[in-house]
């Protein structure tokens, strides 16, 4: 035990927290560049704001929702380290990929390869930086890894728009291969993934749960669970363990058919077939997992859904992530719709200043929330008012602002608040869980997060930008219009994270009690 007490929180594991923010990085440039290369896209491929926005958001984010899962399962019993690795080289070959599509359904397939690639990466990463680190360190840790996202949207963005103006200029006829200038983007940003690959295989694997000396049991067949988890997943095989269970199997089916006639409503009403067909798998999906969990794994089941604070949190954060997808993806497009400005300053201004902005935010946030934890149980929670009260202002502005000099700058400040309450939620679910059970934690709240703010989130903007400009509004009044919109969400994300901040002191008090009533080991050493 000595050996592992010092690598707690030492040198080894503020480099392994480097590395797996760098993989980070990565994952959002290559989600990310996408909102740069919209507007080329749409014109190439003859798409509109709604299907750019279920590109970018709702077909990524169903299978990286769905995928995270059963990855975030066999995270928690196999080597974290090695399916991050895999993971990592098959999204950045999946995106190197979408440079050679020509069509939008074959985008379409790469982008979910990109999404089923990505879901390996955060709950084997969470996982492994809570054994990493002490408890109290957790949301600063968490912070500084998922300030990676933020980098790397930012670069994305910076390097996608200098791309394509540097291909438009240097190939203004017969460019090589034909390719557009965003499919040479894809494949500038894809291919160094696969060297990053090999760099993350080098990395030890900690112990799990050596961090509070809470000692988990090898799995004995880690590929047999990973099989078993996907098929609950995968339709009809999810149906396979219920069919010993009538209740629960009547249960699913009837949830079953009300996805579909809500998928058909929702058709009907917007004509966004592929949307709403991906939306209601997904929540079909989800709700067949949760099933099978609390058949297999009920002290897992419990120690999750049982808690209000957990439940609540699941759901406030991620409406907060509804708008800043959403707004996230859209205000390049919309900064290039509505001034004479090349990608290239979009990219560099916004994606610089969303990348240093973003960074300044989730680690003031992580290290902010660390420090409220210790005055009070609850006071992490305080990072998603401040996110709140903090965008509603600033992003505001920043629509109706005239100058663009200014527009950068309030971006810049807008990233801040917007961020920095993103450690709170994986941290959250990590602290209210056994250590067998947090990459699964992890990967719930990312499934959450995914369908809320990533599948929802720029889709609705889109399809509202889509209906006002139908309407007679022209394209960049519409857009604005349906970002600023989108911040009504706000209004019930406040009511759940008050419920959630109420909770929350009483569930992390009974953890280990409500494990041990489930039957789970809570030794210590």
């Amino acid at each position: 035990m000595k050996k592992q007490s010092e690598e707690v929180g030492g040198p080894y594991a503020n480099y392994v927290l480097i590395v797996l923010m760098i993989v980070y990085i990565f994952n959002f440039i290559d989600r990310n560049i996408l909102s740069i290369l919209a507007e080329d896209i749409k014109a190439d491929l003859g798409i509109s704001d709604s299907q750019m926005g279920f590109l970018y958001g709702t077909v990524f984010a169903v299978f990286y929702a769905v995928f995270g899962i059963p990855l975030a399962r066999f995270a928690d019993v196999w080597t974290r380290r090695t399916l991050i690795s895999v993971g990592l080289g098959f999204w950045s070959l999946m995106t190197a990929a979408s440079g050679l599509a020509r069509s939008f359904p074959v985008l379409t397939a790469f982008r979910i390869g990109v999404g089923v690639g990505e879901a390996s990466a955060s709950p084997s990463a969470y996982s492994m930086l809570s054994d990493y680190y002490p408890r109290h360190l957790r949301a600063t840790v968490i912070a500084i890894y998922g300030a990676g996202l933020y980098i790397g949207a930012g670069i994305g963005v910076f390097l996608g728009g200098f791309i394509l103006d540097w291909w438009a200029s240097t190939y203004p006829t017969n460019p090589p291969f034909g390719l557009r200038g965003w499919q040479a983007a894809f494949l500038v940003v894809g291919l160094p993934g696969l060297g990053m690959a090999i760099w993350v295989r080098t990395l030890r694997e900690p112990q799990r749960g050596m961090s509070e000396g809470l000692v988990s049991e090898p799995h004995p067949a880690p590929f047999r669970l990973l099989a078993e988890e996907l098929m609950t997943v995968i339709p009809p095989f999810n149906l396979k363990p219920l069919l010993g269970h009538r209740g629960a199997l009547r249960k699913n089916l009837v949830v079953g058919a009300l996805c579909g006639l809500l998928a058909a409503f929702l058709i009907w009403l917007t004509g966004s077939v592929a949307q709403w067909t991906a939306t209601a798998i997904g929540a079909y999906i989800t709700f067949s997992w949760t099933q099978n969990l609390k058949l297999r794994d009920p002290a897992t089941y419990a120690m999750m859904f049982h808690s209000r604070a957990f439940n609540y949190t699941m759901l406030a954060f991620p409406m907060i992530a509804f708008v800043g997808y959403g707004a996230g993806f859209w205000i390049p497009p919309l900064l290039l719709r509505m001034h004479d400005v090349s990608a290239t300053s979009i990219g560099l201004y916004i994606g610089l200043g969303s990348a240093l902005g973003g960074f300044i935010g989730i680690t003031l946030g992580g290290v902010l929330a660390d420090y409220l934890k210790t005055r009070f149980p609850s006071g992490r929670m305080v990072l998603g008012y401040i996110c709140i009260l903090g965008v509603v202002p600033l992003l505001l502005l920043l629509l109706y602002t005239e100058s663009m000099v200014l527009a950068f700058w309030i971006n810049f400040f807008l990233t801040i608040p917007a961020a920095c309450g993103a450690s709170v939620p994986p941290t959250t679910a990590s602290d209210l869980v056994m250590p067998r059970m947090r990459a699964v934690a992890g990967a719930y709240y990312i499934l959450v997060n995914t369908f809320v703010g990533l599948a929802l989130g720029p889709y609705a903007i889109g399809q509202i930008s889509d209906v006002l400009n139908r309407g007679g509004m022209n394209d960049a009044d519409a857009l604005r219009s349906a970002i600023g919109l989108s911040m009504l969400i706000f209004i019930p994300a406040l009511f759940f994270l008050y419920l959630a901040q109420k909770h929350l002191p009483e569930d992390e008090a009974s953890r280990l009690d409500r494990a041990h009533s489930l039957g789970e080991s809570v030794e210590t050493g």
